[in-house]
C-alpha cells in the first residue's frame, strides 16, 4: 500500500487537487454582491483545512455581516442581528448611519458595505490557511473588480461611510469571535478531551491495539490528505470535541446539558441518548447482537459498490423518493434499511406536483449510483465541507427559472438582495447550530467509526457459529455471500495460507488495486475482513472526529427544513433538482462512473435522505448515527428559521425562542401580507389549488390543496389581520 502513496499519478492528483486555482468568473448582471461574496467565502473554505465546525461559524459570520449591513440602510422594520446588542456578554454599538435619498443610494451603500464586512472578515480567517494566498489573491481581485479601494480601513462608520461600516461590522464579529468559545486565538483547539485508544493504522492489517472498540481512534498515515486536498505527515487531532461550548446561534438553554467524562465537563446540546455499545464478553450471537447488526450492514454495502454486478435501479424521485421519515430507535433499523440489497424505505413521488407528470424514470447501474453519492456528499460539489455544500444548492436553486423572490414561497415578490441575505441568515445559523449540537455529541459520546470496528471484529473471528475454532462472541456475523471463514482452498489463501480460518467480506477492495485513479477501477470481490476498507482515499480513510452522530445527516436535514420552510414548500423549483454526473470524470480517486447521468431529487428531503444513506456506502457511517442526527436537524433547522425570520421580519415573525411565523403572513389567509383577507388572496389561493406541496394555502396538512382547504380560506375571508 506505501508504493502507491508515492506513484507520480496520485501524487500529481494531490498536487492539483491542492493547488487548484479558479479565476474569477464574469458576475452576471443580476448576481447579488450577497451571492458574489458568499461564493467568495465558499471558495476560502475549499482552500482551507475540511473543518465542518470552523466553517458552519464562518458561513454564520458573513451571513450576519451581510444582513447587518443590510439592516443598517433600512428603515423599515427589519432588526439587526449584531450590531447594537449584546451577546455572551459582547456589546456591539451602533448610533445609525445615514441612509441615501434614492434606492440607487441605498443599494450602492448596502453592496459597499458588505464587500468590506466579508473580506475583512476572510482576511482574518483565511489568510493563514494552507492555500491562504489564493484566497487572498481571490478577495483582493475582487474587491479590485468591484472598484473598492482596500486601503480605507477607517470603522468610523458615522463619518466615512458604507466601506467604515463595513469595516466596523468585521471588527466587531472578528472580536466577538475571540471570546466565542470556538478557541479560535489557539486554532480552535481542546482544552480536555484525550483519546481513549491508541491509532488505528489502516496501512497495516487489522485493528491489534484498541482498548476499548466503543470508541474512537485517531488514525494514523504514512500521508495524510484531508478532503480539501491538503496534506499533511501529522496525525490528525479529534476537530472539534468540545464544540459545543461555542455560543449558540438560536439553540435554547433548555437544550444544553453539562455532562462529565474522564474529568471532561461537555457542553451537550440536544442529547439524543447513548448509542449501542459491544459488550465482548457478551453471548448474543451474529446479527442478534445490533451494534454487530450496524457495522455488518456498512461491510455488506460495500459490496454494492460495483457498476459491473447488473443491479440496475430507477433513481429517479419517482422511485427513490423519501417520504421524509426515519428510524431512531435500534430496533427499527431492520424495517427501514435494506441490509443486503442498500438504501431505505423510499416509496417514490407519484407524480411532480408542479407538471402534473410522473417523473421519468432513470435506470442506472446501483454500483455508479453508491459511489457517486458516496464521493458528491463527501466533499460537495468542490470540497466546501456540508455546510458549505448547502449553500452551494441554496444558490443554485435560487437561480432556477421557476424560483421566485416569495418569502416562505407567498406574498409579494421581495427584492434579490433582501432575500438573500435573509435565506444566508437562517442557513447559515441552522448549519451553525447543527455543528454545535452534532460536536457536542461527538466529542461527548466518542463513538467507533466503522473502520475500527469491522477490523476489530475481524481479528477475533466470527459470533454465529460456537462450534467452529474461530468463534469469538465480539466476532463478525457470517452472513452468506458477504461475511464468511477463509477455509481450505480458498483463493485468498493460495498465498497467505495462514488466512485459513479468518474472515473475508465480499467489499470494494481497496486503495491497493488502484495504481491510477482516473483509469483504474478497484472493483468488489473477497478480502481478508482485517483489511476492509472505506470507500476513501487511501490518504484520508476516515474523518478524523468521532462519528456518532452524523454531521451529514444533522446538516442536511436541517438545511431541508430551512429550505422547506423558506421557500414555502418541500419541493424543488419545478418539482425537480438535478446535478450532472459525467461518466468517467466524476468520481476522484478511482475511475468512473461508467455512464451520464443526474443526481436527481424531487423535494429537499430527498436530498437529505441520500446524503445519509450516502454516507453508508462510503463506509463512514452506520446506521446508529443516522436517524437521531436527523431529528435533531429537524429541530435545529426549525428553530434556526424561525429565529433568523424573527429578525428579517419582526413585525410578523415571534423569532428565537417562539413558534415562528404564523402561516399566510400577518394571518392565516392573508397571503400577500397587506392585512386583510381579500380577493387578492384568493386568486392567490386558486393560483395553488390542486398543487401537491406544503406551503401556507395548506390549512389541513395533508400536503394537497383541495376543497377542505378552500371550506377554511372561506371562513376567514373579509378577516383584518392585527
Amino acid at each position: 500500500m506505501l508504493s502507491n502513496l508515492v506513484r507520480p499519478g496520485i501524487f500529481v492528483f494531490l498536487l492539483v487537487s491542492n493547488w487548484t486555482f479558479t479565476a474569477q468568473a464574469q458576475e452576471s448582471s443580476d448576481e447579488t454582491i450577497a451571492h458574489i461574496w458568499n461564493e467568495q467565502v465558499l471558495e476560502g473554505i475549499r482552500n482551507d483545512f475540511a473543518r465542518p465546525t470552523v466553517h458552519a461559524r464562518n458561513l454564520l459570520h458573513t451571513s450576519i455581516a451581510m444582513f447587518d449591513c443590510w439592516t443598517a440602510y433600512e428603515e423599515g422594520a427589519t432588526e439587526s442581528f449584531f450590531l447594537g446588542k449584546t451577546w455572551s456578554g459582547f456589546e456591539c454599538a451602533f448610533d445609525g448611519v445615514s441612509i441615501p435619498e434614492t434606492s440607487a443610494g441605498v443599494l450602492e451603500a448596502r453592496e459597499e458595505a458588505i464587500s468590506y464586512a466579508v473580506y475583512r472578515i476572510m482576511q482574518h480567517r483565511f489568510a493563514d490557511t494552507p492555500d491562504g494566498p489564493i484566497t487572498m489573491f481571490n478577495i483582493n481581485s475582487q474587491m479590485a473588480q468591484l472598484g473598492y479601494d482596500i486601503g480605507i480601513v477607517s470603522t468610523d462608520y458615522g463619518t466615512d461611510g458604507p466601506a467604515a461600516l463595513g469595516n466596523y461590522i468585521a471588527e466587531q464579529l472578528i472580536a466577538f469571535g475571540m471570546q466565542d468559545g470556538a478557541n479560535e486565538g489557539t486554532d480552535y483547539s481542546a482544552e480536555c478531551y484525550a483519546p481513549i485508544n491508541p491509532n488505528i493504522q489502516p496501512e497495516m492489517p487489522g485493528n491489534p491495539d484498541v482498548s476499548d472498540p466503543n470508541h474512537w481512534q485517531p488514525i494514523e498515515l504514512t500521508l495524510f490528505v484531508d478532503q480539501s486536498g491538503n496534506v499533511s505527515t501529522n496525525i490528525p487531532e479529534f476537530v472539534g470535541p468540545e464544540w459545543g461550548e461555542v455560543v449558540p446561534f438560536a439553540l435554547d438553554s433548555s437544550d444544553l446539558q453539562l455532562l462529565e467524562r474522564d474529568s471532561c465537563t461537555y457542553h451537550v446540546w440536544k442529547d439524543p441518548g447513548a448509542p449501542l455499545y459491544l459488550d465482548s464478553t457478551s453471548v448474543a450471537s451474529g446479527l442478534d447482537d445490533l451494534w454487530k447488526w450496524n457495522f455488518a450492514m456498512v461491510s455488506v454495502w460495500s459490496s454494492h459498490l460495483d457498476p459491473t454486478d447488473g443491479v440496475m435501479w430507477d433513481i429517479s424521485p419517482g422511485n427513490l423518493g423519501s417520504d421524509g421519515s426515519f428510524p431512531t430507535e435500534p430496533e427499527d433499523f431492520e424495517e427501514f434499511y435494506n441490509f443486503i440489497e442498500g438504501g431505505g424505505q423510499h416509496p417514490g413521488h407519484a407524480l411532480n406536483p408542479h407538471t402534473g407528470e410522473p417523473y421519468e424514470p432513470q435506470m442506472v447501474p446501483r454500483g455508479d449510483y453508491a459511489r457517486c453519492l458516496a464521493e458528491f456528499w463527501a466533499d460537495g460539489p468542490d470540497s466546501e465541507t456540508p455546510p458549505g455544500h448547502w449553500f452551494t444548492l441554496l444558490n443554485d436553486v435560487m437561480e432556477y427559472p421557476e424560483f421566485e423572490f416569495r418569502w416562505r414561497g407567498q406574498g409579494p415578490i421581495i427584492d434579490k438582495l433582501e432575500y438573500t441575505v435573509k435565506a444566508y441568515l437562517a442557513l447559515a445559523g441552522a448549519m451553525h447550530d447543527s455543528a454545535l449540537a452534532t460536536w457536542s455529541i461527538k466529542g461527548y459520546y466518542d463513538y467507533v467509526r466503522p473502520l475500527s470496528a469491522i477490523r476489530y471484529m475481524a481479528e477475533r473471528g466470527q459470533s454465529s457459529d460456537t462450534t467452529r475454532t474461530n468463534y469469538h462472541p465480539a466476532g463478525l456475523p457470517l452472513i452468506p455471500g458477504y461475511i464468511e471463514i477463509v477455509e481450505e482452498g480458498d483463493p485468498l489463501a493460495q498465498f497467505n495460507p495462514d488466512a485459513v480460518g479468518e474472515m473475508k467480506v465480499l467489499a470494494w477492495r481497496g486503495p491497493d488495486y488502484v495504481e491510477v485513479p482516473f483509469i483504474d477501477e478497484a472493483g468488489v470481490g473477497w478480502i481478508l475482513a482485517k483489511n476492509w476498507w472505506p470507500y476513501q482515499r487511501p490518504t484520508f480513510v476516515s474523518p478524523p472526529f468521532a462519528g456518532y452522530v452524523s454531521g451529514h445527516s444533522t446538516f442536511s436535514r436541517a438545511a431541508a427544513e430551512v429550505m422547506t420552510l423558506l421557500t414555502g414548500s418541500e419541493y424543488f423549483p419545478g418539482g425537480l433538482g438535478s446535478w450532472p454526473v459525467t461518466m468517467n470524470q466524476f468520481l476522484v480517486f478511482e475511475d468512473g462512473p461508467s455512464i451520464n447521468f443526474e443526481l436527481q431529487w424531487a423535494t429537499y428531503y430527498d436530498a437529505a435522505n441520500e446524503s445519509a444513506l450516502s454516507r453508508m456506502w462510503g463506509g463512514i457511517h452506520p446506521p446508529m448515527d443516522d436517524g437521531r442526527a436527523r431529528q435533531i436537524g429537524i429541530e435545529v433547522g426549525i428553530q434556526a428559521f424561525h429565529c433568523a425570520e424573527g429578525y428579517a421580519f419582526p413585525e410578523w415573525a415571534e423569532g428565537c425562542g417562539g413558534n415562528g411565523f404564523i402561516p399566510g403572513g400577518l394571518c392565516p389567509g392573508d397571503f400577500n401580507a397587506d392585512a386583510v383577507v381579500n380577493v387578492s388572496d384568493f386568486l392567490l389561493f386558486l393560483s395553488a389549488f390542486s398543487n401537491e406541496w406544503a406551503g401556507a394555502y395548506d390549512f389541513d396538512g395533508n400536503a394537497v390543496i383541495g376543497s377542505s382547504d378552500l371550506l377554511v380560506f372561506l371562513t376567514l375571508f373579509g378577516e383584518t389581520c392585527q
